[in-house]
């Protein structure tokens, strides 16, 4: 009877065990299927796929007139499926590959014999190459295992011209830098494949085809770039650098003050965009890095500097819209070589031969310190920082470039009278020269913020307007507010002419063209030995359509590092060219 009862638990007990066991497989089943249904089967079909990648063309760039800047041409990317090369044939292909692309035969010998779907040998080869393949493929009865698939790859036409501005591509076809970095999402498009079947071990199921899905290309881009006027600029940046001996290099921005457009921006030193990992082989890893560095960044953009007597323009500005000054009060100002600011002697750079009597028009023309100390402590400390704001000087500019750097100004309340002397003409901060270059566009434009742009259209691959064509986006012309009136527009224009034509800037005139512009000279930093010199100027001065940038890094060559000695000539010159082709008529 005993028995009897423990068989009938025993069996009980097995009953719920299995029902159990049952529940517990049904709820994992479940559980697989509704929660992790389409994990899973994504992961199954990942594993049973070989997929290839087919690069979409970049979109093309262009300058203002239609000339092309970089393009995408066709060339092809060699792969394998290794389980799918026959065993007997593995060795003979890796030989074959190692040779026709010039690679290293072991490494390729690896990839051949590797237990993977897919292995990439080479990419962005000329037809010429993969034509090669294909013959030697037939030659040799070889019709799977390698894949020969459409590729792209970046050109830039004119090699060198508007490196730091267009920037360059990766091996992925990926925006390095420049605008090929910014603009990378409309640009790049949208990469195809083809997807083929495969088994277990990666090799091709028979009677399976290959899915191919079809890359879209990127959006064009049109530039606000000239490349005549680039040219220009790149080639008297470049002599002035040699010429002067410039260490640090230097840079040129052309901007149009009424649109913001940025016509011109050029570096120098500069590289090949084509070539833009070539560096001294001479050179350490970590040295060759740094060089590749410096080549590529864009200083204009990225970099601070002292602005010197230049940005004696804006004490300038504020003082005539607060009516503290008049342009041609004659005896106003009177020069004694220096100027006592709370018990601080604060020297004229002219201190050894003082410029005695000046109006505001003459303080200007000899770039006289004292007078712009003065004004700025009439202005005060907090107006003078509404009209640093207002200019633009405490935001970067937002130019659609990456890595623009921001100014570095003492905080307001740390500003005392010495301090304020010393920013009102020009030193102990730091701003970016495409900041100085807005500046003055400001002043020349009839006194409206106008902010600088690189792109000026961006034509979609993929949208239509109402008549069917590609559709045209255009970047809109962003201003900003009133920062000085008109009639103060004209009078520090008027005075600008009067630099050139007598004072400091003479170096920049060009016979027939009414020429505004100032002279500055800095230290690079404190003590450094180093100085920035640079001149800024607007033309035709009755109605400006050019703003012009020089800046200069460490001139040591015979001819000093004084801005009216150096960088003026360079203005001149520029002027001289870019002036004739604006048809721009002389007086």
């Amino acid at each position: 009877m005993i028995g009897k009862i423990s068989a009938k638990k025993r069996m009980k007990n097995s009953i719920f065990l299995v029902i159990l066991i049952i529940a517990l497989l049904i709820t994992r089943l479940g559980y697989l299927q509704l929660i992790q249904g389409s994990e899973l089967k994504a992961k199954a079909y990942a594993q049973q796929t070989s997929d290839r990648k087919v690069s979409a063309k970049r979109g093309t760039i262009y300058d203002r007139e239609g000339k092309i800047l970089a393009v995408s041409s066709t060339v092809e990317t060699v792969t394998i499926n290794p389980g799918n090369i026959k065993d007997e044939d593995k060795e003979k292909v890796a030989k074959k590959l190692a040779e026709l692309f010039e690679l290293d035969y072991e490494n390729v010998l690896k990839k051949v014999k590797k237990r993977s779907s897919i292995e990439t040998i080479v990419q962005k080869v000329e037809k010429e190459k993969t034509n090669e393949l294909r013959t030697w493929m037939q030659e040799n009865n070889i019709v799977e295992g390698i894949n020969i698939d459409e590729d792209s790859k970046r050109y830039y036409p004119l090699n060198n011209l508007a490196s730091q501005v267009i920037g360059f591509c990766g091996s992925d076809n990926q925006g390095l830098n420049g605008i090929e970095a910014k603009y990378d999402e409309y640009l790049k498009g949208k990469a195809g494949a083809i997807s083929r079947i495969t088994d277990a071990s990666g090799g091709a199921i028979e009677n399976s085809s290959e899915e191919y899905t079809e890359p879209t290309d990127g959006d064009d881009l049109v530039l606000t770039i000239d490349t005549t006027i680039q040219g220009i600029a790149e080639k008297y940046l470049k002599e002035a650098c040699i010429d002067n001996k410039c260490t640090d290099g230097g840079n040129i921005i052309i901007m149009n003050p009424k649109t913001g457009d940025i016509l011109a921006l050029a570096g120098y030193p500069d590289y090949n965009l084509n070539e833009p990992f070539a560096v001294d082989e001479n050179l350490s890893k970590e040295e060759q890095t740094k060089q590749m560095q410096g080549l590529w960044r864009n200083k204009a953009i990225s970099d601070t500097y002292e602005p010197g007597s230049t940005f004696k323009l804006v004490t300038t500005s504020a003082a005539l819209e607060e009516g503290i000054t008049t342009p041609d009060k004659e005896g106003e100002f009177c020069c004694v070589g220096h100027i006592e600011v709370a018990g601080v002697r604060m020297k004229c750079w002219r201190y050894y031969n003082p410029h005695g009597s000046e109006s505001l028009r003459q303080a200007l023309m000899n770039s006289c310190n004292p007078v712009f100390i003065g004004l700025g402590q009439k202005i005060g400390v907090h107006k003078y920082y509404e009209y640093l704001n207002k200019f633009g000087f405490f935001t970067t500019t937002g130019i659609d470039l990456p890595g623009e750097a921001g100014s570095i100004f003492l905080k307001e309340d740390k500003v005392g009278p010495v301090e304020l002397g010393t920013i009102s003409f020009g030193q102990r901060f730091e701003v970016t020269p495409i900041q100085m270059a807005t500046m003055l566009s400001t002043i020349a434009n009839g006194g409206t913020y106008v902010k600088p742009r690189i792109v000026k259209q961006i034509i979609s691959n993929t949208e239509k307007d109402e008549n069917g064509n590609r559709k045209v986006t255009d970047i809109e012309v962003k201003t900003g507010e009133r920062v000085i009136s008109e009639e103060t527009s004209k009078q520090v224009l008027s005075m600008m002419g009067s630099v050139v034509s007598e004072g400091t800037g003479k170096n920049a005139k060009v016979e027939g063209y009414s020429i505004g512009g100032k002279t500055g000279t800095s230290e690079d930093g404190v003590n450094t030995g180093k100085y920035v010199t640079s001149f800024i100027g607007t033309a035709p001065i009755e109605d400006p359509e050019v703003v012009v940038l020089i800046t200069l890094y460490n001139p040591t060559g015979e001819g000093g590092h004084q801005g009216g000695g150096v960088a003026a000539p360079v203005g001149g010159e520029v002027f001289s060219e870019i002036l004739p082709y604006l048809e721009v008529q002389k007086k």
